[in-house]
């Protein structure tokens, strides 16, 4: 992996150098998901506790499901002196959005989960083996001496739970599971929060659920699973495109499937794709040839070109990948 110049930090190192700034700006991802956007608020809401004045910024809108975490967002009231990433692993990931831009040309400090981590930042804290950048942060905040309000903890619990579809996915340890007993202790409202986080959809949702079902394909004998939503679909169901992440796990659910894809067409034309993989496959290695990433066993790519295109081009990479010869950890042969 190219970790760019970078200098690693440990979890000591990165709580001295957040203690000792100010006027910070934090990035989150474009696309926001709760581990970015429960990053984001809780390292807002630490560095506020050590009266430091800091804000929130995202090149897109803050789904309304993580409305409570309540974030400062920036809007230029103060000039940026230090600039840190969250769960943010390449800057292409930042946008072009809400003047972000600007801001991402110098990042002093970048705290991620993404083993692919670009090395973007002057200083990264990177763990590819946390489960989500909330788990690291987590720690960071304790080394930081600020004490963990059940807020902070409601922000955390939220990158942490969804970053692991509720503590389901492969990525899940011990240690997660650890911090969030920890989190549970500090006071985060897990009942309250898991209901609002998996339990509840809004009927934009469900309609745009339905459609994609229907457009449920099997590809290459069974292996493979894929649905699809176009642009006009997504607009005719109304849903908030941020809703449309936990369709990802729909096509890898099914018996004898091995690799489950879902395709969103996004406003500009583009295939959005997500691959999602069952033990032994790397999702990352089919995203990664159409110049995507992401983890083993969940990773994504953007395509250019139209529907059938679009299949045929990302159906091609996992045909190679379930055909390619295996070792038994599930990385291919080199």
């Amino acid at each position: 992996m190219d970790h760019g110049m970078t200098e690693q930090l440990n979890v000591q190192q990165m709580a001295e150098r957040l203690r000792a700034a100010d006027n910070v700006l934090i990035l989150c991802h474009k696309n926001p998901d709760g581990d970015t956007v429960g990053c984001g608020s809780a390292l807002y809401y630490a560095l506020k506790a050590l009266d430091k004045n800091a804000a929130v910024l995202c090149s897109d809108v803050i789904p309304s499901r993580y409305a409570f975490t309540n974030p400062r967002l920036f809007k230029g009231e103060f000039e940026p002196q230090t600039v840190v990433a969250v769960d943010v692993a390449s800057i292409q990931l930042f946008g072009e959005n809400n003047g972000v831009p600007q801001y991402t040309r110098h990042i002093d400090f970048c705290i991620d989960h993404h083993a692919g981590n670009g090395g973007y930042a002057d200083f990264t804290l990177l763990d590819g083996q946390a489960a989500a950048a909330a788990e690291l942060l987590y720690e960071v905040i304790m080394a930081m001496k600020v004490p963990m309000t059940a807020h902070i903890a409601n922000c955390l619990y939220t990158g942490l739970s969804t970053d692991t579809g509720c503590f389901r996915f492969s990525s899940t340890t011990a240690k997660t599971h650890l911090v969030a007993a920890k989190l549970i202790e500090a006071g985060a409202q897990v009942e309250e929060l898991n209901t609002l986080l998996f339990d509840t959809k809004p009927r934009a949702r469900m309609e745009a659920e339905r459609i994609a079902r229907n457009h449920l394909e099997y590809h290459l004998d069974g292996r493979c699973a894929l649905i699809y939503l176009t642009r006009d679909e997504i607009e005719q169901s109304q849903v908030d495109p941020a809703d449309l992440e936990e369709l990802t796990s729909l096509p890898i659910s099914i018996e004898g499937v091995k690799v489950g894809l879902t395709l969103r067409q996004q406003p500009g034309g583009s295939y959005r794709i997500s691959v999602r993989t069952a033990k032994g496959v790397d999702a990352c290695a089919i995203a990664r040839r159409l110049g995507g990433g992401g983890h083993t066993r969940a990773a994504g790519c953007e395509l250019l070109g139209n529907l059938d295109n679009t299949k045929s081009a990302i159906l091609a990479e996992v045909e190679a990948e379930l055909d390619a010869p295996q070792t038994p950890d599930g990385q291919e042969e080199a």
